[in-house]
């Protein structure tokens, strides 16, 4: 809220005319109009005696907060998108540029600021947009000093999408580092960074170490769903995450041990005999075979460690022994009715 409008917001709350409020402060009564239509501002010997007549700080009369609320940054980003719409993009930029210097340390406006202006630009023919780059980049830098983490990650993210653009790709790189080693969107960008470089095998690299980590991290979240399916006793919800689980392992290439192996617990729990004799077959079988997603396509450029013999040979005799647990599969030994 303006001064003016906490002014005569704060003066009718006291019950006071502008003429007494003019009489109180030693100044006049159209001084007081001024004020309140914005006209002219108080001297600043005078805020203090404002806000002790009109009994509030000097904080709530000068508006001051440290912080905005969520609802306010929007109201705030709304308007700035309308300006875009309704004025030439420098002029709707210089009054983004306004509002940030009275919220300077406002790191979520000042990232909405830049997004959109830095967007407008590629959505819309801007003249000269260039003479723009170094203000939107700064306000970008200022964000990646923020304490937190998301904030920090999206500010890099569109530098690394603007040097991108910019075919300016060393400066793209410098900017994944702020992404963690663990997030899945450093190794895309990296990849999409040597593509445009033409550095084919090394994205060919990183696109398919992406694809085989997608492929442990959707299994677990699969699995995940299983067990709460489980434990709900959801079993038709059971069949269709298993359905897919064997889906995915056939899709990505992992293996004829991957595609069955998902099925052995479920037809377990079912007491499902001929399942249950098939998948332990199947799994036996192809347990030398285990590591033959090295052998697909899909994976061609990535390196591998070598499946030990002796590691193979403890997998199946673990398996088997496993196969003999008659608290668990006891019920394969009774003879169907």
């Amino acid at each position: 809220m303006s001064l003016g409008k906490v002014i005569r917001k704060y003066r009718k709350l006291k019950n006071l005319t502008q003429e007494e409020m003019a009489g109180k402060l030693g100044v006049t009564a159209p001084a007081v109009n001024k004020w309140e239509n914005e006209n002219s501002f108080p001297d600043i010997t005078l805020l203090a005696p404002i806000a002790r007549l009109l009994d509030i700080s000097l904080d709530t009369l000068l508006s001051f907060r440290k912080d905005l609320t969520m609802v306010e940054i929007n109201d705030i980003t709304h308007e700035a998108d309308l300006k875009l719409k309704e004025k030439t993009y420098d002029e709707a930029l210089k009054w983004a540029k306004k509002k940030l210097e009275q919220y300077p340390n406002c790191e979520q406006l000042i990232l909405n600021i830049a997004v959109i202006f830095d967007a407008q630009r590629i959505v819309q023919k801007v003249p000269n947009e260039s003479d723009y780059d170094e203000y939107l980049c700064s306000l970008y830098a200022q964000v990646l000093n923020s304490s937190d983490e998301s904030m920090r990650i999206r500010a890099a993210d569109s530098l690394v999408g603007f040097y991108i653009r910019k075919k300016q790709y060393d400066k793209a790189e410098k900017y994944l580092e702020y992404f963690s080693v663990q997030n899945p969107e450093r190794k895309r960008k990296q990849a999409q960074i040597y593509a445009e470089t033409e550095r084919i095998p090394e994205a060919y690299k990183a696109y398919e170490e992406l694809l085989f980590s997608d492929y442990q991290r959707v299994s677990m979240a699969l699995h995940g769903i299983y067990m709460l399916a489980l434990q709900s006793n959801d079993m038709k919800k059971v069949h269709q995450i298993v359905a897919k689980q064997e889906e995915m392992a056939r899709c990505f290439e992992m293996g004829k041990y991957y595609e069955v192996s998902c099925r052995l617990e479920m037809a377990t729990l079912e007491k499902d005999t001929t399942t249950v004799l098939a998948v332990m077959e199947d799994m036996l079988s192809s347990v030398e075979q285990i590591g033959d997603f090295k052998k697909s396509s899909l994976y061609e450029h990535m390196e591998f460690r070598e499946i030990q013999k002796e590691f193979l040979a403890e997998l199946k005799e673990n398996l088997k022994n496993g196969f003999r647990d008659e608290e668990t599969y006891g019920f394969l030994l009774k003879p169907p009715n």
